[in-house]
């Protein structure tokens, strides 16, 4: 089973966040279980980090086995597309004024569905509205 790593993940784990132990045991079973990666989207937002660097994200990696899969098709560019459309449509017609959500968050969504078995994310709601279809964890 492959599992895509959303950034909120890895940042809980390098801030030393509370529930880092969780995310630690996460991570583990999800490497026991088959593979992990992340989209190019989430490498991205991994090297904002404080303090992180292409030699800390990239050295991270290689330690614990997360491969990068760089390649965003044009099937993951239209499902990441129709589902922000969907997203801006119904914050519109609920008056709730302009989205607020990036494309980001799309992306990274679209590349779960099409890329690997479940998604790991510490913020699911988002992904279960937009991606009903996508396993989520936990």
């Amino acid at each position: 089973m492959r599992t895509a790593i959303d950034t909120t993940v890895l940042s809980a784990l390098w801030s030393g966040e509370k529930t880092a132990e969780t995310v630690k045991r996460f991570l583990d079973t999800a490497a026991e279980q088959g593979g992990l990666v992340i989209c190019p989207v989430v490498y991205a937002e991994l090297r904002a980090f404080p303090g992180a660097t292409a030699a800390f994200v990239d050295k991270f990696m290689d330690d614990t086995g997360i491969l990068a899969d760089w390649n965003f098709d044009r099937a993951m560019w239209r499902l990441a597309a129709e589902r922000y459309e969907r997203y801006a449509i119904r914050k519109r017609e609920q008056q709730m004024g302009e989205p607020k959500r990036v494309i980001a968050d799309f992306l990274v969504g679209a590349h779960a569905v099409l890329r690997a078995d479940v998604l790991l994310t510490l913020d699911p709601r988002p992904y279960r509205r937009d991606f009903a279809e996508l396993a989520l964890h936990p």
